[in-house]
């Protein structure tokens, strides 16, 4: 069953005041879409996020793990604390969706919702300053740089010390999922996402002009055959069971229609669910890439970044948040199974 954005509204009707603020919270999505920052350059948003905190109530820590935002509200004599969680940077992307509030800044663009996590998450904390009915502590991280591998935001802001300044016994998120009717929640216990590496390769060859190029090592042409061979990695290493991707997303050479370049560059996603599928991905990408090299006469370098490991929701946490999603939007409209998802 389809849920409507009218339909969603009335739903949230059912939480006294929340759907007074949707046009307000609209507007804040849409001034931080408006303004995107990419990693650890979030000082408008932290900015923005840090005021309306404070004109809400909460106690704000600002410059956690550089850019990072940490809200507090402690209600009644509850022992017991949670985190939620929401990133704030953008991706540098030219936007070009025509919409009223794109961005303004050529480059960037938030193209993976951030705007829209962090407008969630400032929701949350307006409904639950306005509320107060719990007893405990709640704290909200806004986390910047989450779209940078090493070192992204969280790594940052735990080595800030987070969890030992803002502990909690669980921690909450979420994440726009594009194509799922508006009002759908998708659940899953264990492995949810991906752990995601980057890897960067370099072809060295030997340039020279188009039209002789038997004075030449063509890295254009290493460069192509490494990118066919690294698909035979997820067909033909790795258990068809294991889920996998390896994608060339960048592929750069040469400046000139008739000039063979010196080099040429690739840029890879890597994403995985298992630690040893992960580790032969890591060393099939290496042999691979020095077989064609060699067998070419070029030279190879790779560097291979290791990101974060994969989501594990644990089980009791995802049971509470299904079971709450069911009360607010309906049974029909939750997935408490979902598919796993590589990214």
């Amino acid at each position: 069953m389809s849920v409507s954005p009218m339909t969603l509204t009335s739903r949230y009707t059912e939480i006294p005041d929340l759907a007074d603020d949707i046009p307000s919270l609209r507007e804040i999505r849409h001034h931080i879409h408006q303004h995107p920052e990419l990693a650890f350059e979030e000082l408008q948003t932290a900015a923005l996020v840090a005021e309306k905190l404070a004109d809400w109530g909460w106690q704000v820590t600002r410059g956690v793990g550089e850019t990072g935002v940490v809200g507090t509200l402690k209600v009644g004599e509850g022992a017991r604390s949670i985190g939620l969680r929401a990133d704030m940077d953008a991706l540098p992307i030219v936007e070009q969706t025509g919409k009223p509030y794109a961005s303004a800044t050529h480059g960037k663009m938030h193209a993976c919702g951030h705007d829209g996590h962090t407008t969630m998450l400032l929701g949350a904390a307006r409904h639950l300053a306005r509320t107060r009915r719990f007893s405990g502590t709640v704290h909200l991280y806004f986390q910047p740089a989450e779209e940078r591998s090493v070192p992204s935001g969280a790594q940052k802001m735990i080595a800030d010390g987070l969890f030992d300044r803002f502990p909690c016994d669980a921690v909450f998120g979420a994440h726009n999922h594009p194509g799922m009717p508006p009002g759908t929640f998708l659940f899953r216990k264990g492995a949810f996402t991906a752990a995601g590496d980057m890897v960067t390769i370099t072809i060295e060859g030997v340039g020279g002009h188009a039209a002789r190029p038997h004075l030449t090592v063509d890295p254009v042409v290493v460069a192509s055959s490494v990118v066919m061979a690294l698909q035979t990695i997820v067909s033909r290493n790795v258990d068809p069971s294991q889920p996998a991707v390896v994608t060339v997303g960048s592929l750069h050479a040469g400046t000139a229609n008739n000039v063979i370049s010196n080099s040429a560059k690739l840029e890879l996603s890597v994403r995985s669910f298992s630690e040893d599928v992960r580790a032969l991905l890591k060393r099939r990408i290496a042999e691979l890439v020095q077989a064609q090299a060699t067998s070419y006469g070029a030279t190879a370098i790779v560097a291979y970044v290791g990101g974060h490991p994969a989501v594990v929701n644990t089980d009791a946490e995802t049971e509470f948040a299904t079971r709450v999603a069911r009360e607010l939007v309906g049974e029909e409209n939750v997935v408490a199974n979902a598919d796993i998802l590589m990214g």
